[in-house]
């Protein structure tokens, strides 16, 4: 098994917690936000960029990269590290969300899910043997198990029904990945119930996934909602492994999380926001296009030291973006990883020198 998980430091004030995950391409430093690149590449970015904006690991999708180019040509080219030319470990989702999102396109059965493809229509029949199978062949450094991602709202019975998919596909899930040396992360699943969520733990506490994630969130729940969920069952997940909240979040949101002990995060809100324009700042959130910043020839950020920050105006960044200029997106999506990725390395050196409390109360 190429993966190892120690905890660093908890802070003496609550459940924040610090740690190192090693994985055959390299460490990743936790509490750690995955940038997304769902189909072999984060959007406007190169793996130089990223490197230099600091991020250690990077998320890609198996129902993409399943569907186009193909996991085998991808295998046959040497797996996902090299397809792609990113060194550092790899987190595959294991496609359950984008099918989810398909709607009426996909069927949920016990044995699968049938669904058309986005792209031309042709029908796939994905189930938890092909999803670890695809990321097998991809060269992941982390699988996810195929869960079925319960919707919102969805009443108890519908939510329990389910969640027992989800546990009898994590079953089938660990036993196909026999002797990989990647690791597995289950998925806690249950809607908005408490009660359900606790059960779907202890079933997944069955199995030996390396890492366990909570799943079903950020799928159309008031915030408040999201929030009880993480900072209930967060500190029930095993002390000895990374625990994943997946598809969160905003600046607040990651925060928030890892006050209740999280470790990873993954969201397409950076770059895609980044491409809209729309910019985090250490202010207020910037949106470029305005007027305003028309005549503005300050940096973005005085704080940040991105190469974005360091070497363009805000007139000139209002400049690209509404002339269309593919710039404007590199430049943009430049500064907002980097944004969430300085954001990280300050918890955690907030952490460590165990004054995350006052941080969070500042940031």
């Amino acid at each position: 098994m190429n993966f190892n998980f120690e905890l660093i430091k908890k802070d003496a004030h609550g459940s924040a917690r610090t740690g190192r995950i090693k994985t055959a391409h390299g460490e990743i430093h936790t509490p750690a936000f995955m940038a997304v690149g769902t189909q072999g590449t984060v959007k406007a970015l190169t793996p130089d960029m990223l490197r230099d904006l600091g991020a250690e690991i990077i998320l890609g999708n198996t129902y993409h990269l399943y569907l186009r180019p193909g996991h085998e040509g991808i295998a046959r080219g040497g797996g996902l590290h090299r397809f792609m030319n990113w060194r550092g470990p790899i987190l595959t989702d294991s496609g359950g969300y984008q099918v989810f999102s398909l709607g009426a396109l996909r069927k949920i059965s016990e044995e699968g899910v049938m669904f058309q493809s986005h792209i031309d229509g042709s029908r796939h029949f994905l189930t938890p043997e092909l999803a670890i199978d695809i990321q097998l062949a991809l060269g992941s450094d982390i699988m996810m198990c195929l869960d079925e991602c319960t919707p919102y709202p969805v009443t108890s019975g519908e939510a329990e029904i389910s969640l027992a998919r989800t546990l009898r596909w994590a079953k089938r899930c660990d036993e196909q990945r026999k002797n990989s040396p990647a690791a597995l992360f289950g998925i806690v699943q249950g809607g908005m119930s408490m009660d359900l969520r606790k059960k779907s733990l202890e079933g997944l506490m069955e199995f030996p996934f390396e890492g366990l994630a909570l799943g079903g969130l950020s799928v159309g729940e008031p915030k408040e909602e999201m929030l009880s969920i993480v900072g209930e069952m967060t500190p029930q997940l095993p002390e000895d492994r990374p625990r994943y909240i997946m598809g969160v979040g905003t600046p607040e949101d990651l925060v928030n999380c890892v006050a209740c002990g999280a470790d990873m995060f993954d969201c397409v809100m950076p770059t895609r926001s980044a491409r809209h324009g729309l910019l985090f700042t250490s202010g207020e959130k910037i949106v470029i296009k305005h007027a305003r910043y028309r005549d503005d020839h300050s940096p973005l950020d005085a704080l940040c030291d991105c190469y974005t920050c360091r070497n363009y105006s805000r007139a000139y960044l209002r400049h690209l973006f509404v002339s269309g200029e593919i710039l404007g997106m590199i430049l943009n999506t430049i500064h907002n990883l980097r944004h969430y990725m300085a954001l990280m390395e300050r918890i955690r050196e907030a952490i460590n020198n165990d004054c995350f409390k006052q941080f969070k109360v500042q940031d």
